[in-house]
């Protein structure tokens, strides 16, 4: 690195914690399997976790224009997000002031909202806009400014929208923190377009969801298919513990074969991660250049397979006019892990991130859940619109097939809770590699003990 090149966020990763730097001894590594099935956690969760914390409610991106609005539904609350006509996005209680009715149900377009009950109107910025016969119907004298709808916490950040059940939570600033900011702002995931948008229940917990998501321990036994391609060593794994969210990475890594394989893994990489796919011509490109005569490819030393993809995703996304120069060469291939407290994971790496939000079940059955699947990745401005999704609502259990991982571990979770419902079995043990899933459970009892905010 020269004098004059400043550092970037992803070089925390040289520096950051191996599992041989944790102190274990302050996580619960047996994680008791009650908070799986007990309805008493469920109620418990409700109102010390969800009705107080940020969660993601959307991309932006789902509400483009004034007047787009979309309603959030969290167990057996509902709230109503909408653009208004200065451009800012709102939170409200889905209820009119009246008598309490539904003013919203799905996502539309409105100049204003009307209460079908007794046609009360409000406007997109939440006041109250007309009573029907107000004169007639007045005992005492109607405080339209103090009858507009209830407000909720609502900010943006990253391209997502946040919202927050508690009318007096702090800002999302200091909920997520400056770290996390400046980690996050290379990606620049605000400028990226949702390409796959799927949410449907699963029969397991929230928890099993996060759970899975929060370590790589169990790639051999459930994605056997990624071990032709990758290769992951616990020991070179790097973590950023945050107060209550996690960052991670587990260095991408060809198999030790020899080079042809090894090109050829790469090649087969888009089959789970597909994003790879538009790099891979000049990964090609950058390849034959070391090719002989008689087609067989030798490396000089430091040249290898990992690194020309690595070169490829730089310049690919740079020709396309995607600004990568805050992000490390190894963030061009390897997917950084995060954990943003209560719901949300994602893995990111240059140029696209996978999102996955679990969230209980509106019935507060603590056997069931929903997970939603938001992909997004950087695309030139002339193909967005052709390959922009729109949310998918999957009503028949199995209807949907995601890309190969995640429809492993899609078949996998409900299986697991089937195996926590038993009583005999009263905690999981963890290992070391799972770490992640200690440190989440930790700050969930933080918030139950009321003791995080």
């Amino acid at each position: 690195m020269t004098a004059t090149q400043p550092l970037r966020p992803g070089e925390w990763f040289d520096h950051g914690m191996g599992l041989a730097d944790i102190d274990f001894s302050q996580y619960r590594m047996d994680i008791p399997t009650d908070r799986y099935s007990d309805p008493e956690y469920v109620e418990r969760e409700h109102d010390k976790i969800w009705m107080r914390v940020w969660q993601v409610a959307g991309r932006e991106s789902e509400l483009p224009n004034a007047g787009d609005w979309k309603e959030y539904r969290l167990l057996d609350q509902s709230f109503i997000l909408a653009r208004g006509k200065d451009d800012k996005i709102r939170g409200f209680v889905n209820a009119c002031r009246h008598r309490g009715n539904v003013l919203c149900r799905g996502r539309g377009n409105s100049k204003r909202f009307l209460c079908p009950y007794h046609l009360w109107t409000y406007e997109l910025d939440g006041t109250l806009r007309g009573v029907l016969r107000a004169r007639e119907n007045e005992v005492t004298p109607l405080d339209k400014k103090g009858m507009g709808l209830l407000e909720v916490p609502v900010e943006c950040f990253a391209g997502f929208i946040f919202l927050n059940p508690d009318p007096n939570a702090a800002p999302l600033s200091g909920f997520l923190g400056d770290d996390v900011a400046e980690l996050l702002d290379p990606y620049h995931l605000d400028e990226m377009v949702t390409v796959l948008d799927v949410r449907e229940a699963l029969n397991c917990n929230w928890k099993v969801v996060m759970d899975a998501f929060e370590e790589g321990y169990h790639i051999s036994g459930i994605h056997p298919e990624l071990l032709r391609v990758i290769t992951s060593d616990p020991a070179k794994n790097r973590y950023r513990f945050f107060d209550k969210h996690t960052v991670w990475c587990e260095p991408f890594e060809a198999p030790k074969r020899n080079l042809e394989e090894q090109i050829d893994g790469i090649m087969q990489l888009p089959e789970t991660f597909p994003g790879v796919a538009a790099m891979l011509p000049r990964f090609q490109e950058l390849v034959a250049e070391y090719r002989d005569s008689g087609g067989a490819v030798q490396f000089p030393e430091g040249v290898t397979p990992r690194t020309l993809l690595q070169a490829a995703t730089r310049e690919t996304l740079t020709e396309m006019g995607f600004d990568v120069s805050g992000l490390t060469d190894a963030q061009m291939t390897d997917n950084h892990l995060w954990v943003l407290f209560p719901n949300f994971f994602m893995t990111v790496r240059a140029g696209e991130a996978t999102v996955i939000l679990a969230q209980p079940h509106e019935s507060g059955d603590p056997n069931r859940c929903y997970w939603h699947i938001i992909s997004v990745v950087w695309l030139p401005e002339q193909r967005r619109d052709a390959l922009r999704a729109e949310q998918i609502e999957v009503e028949e259990p199995g209807s949907f097939k995601y890309f190969l991982a995640l429809q492993q571990d899609y078949e996998q979770m409900p299986r697991q809770q089937v195996g926590l419902r038993n009583k005999a079995l009263q905690h999981m043990s963890l290992v070391k590699e799972e770490v992640v899933i200690a440190r989440h459970h930790s700050v969930v009892d933080r918030y139950l003990a009321g003791g995080a905010g």
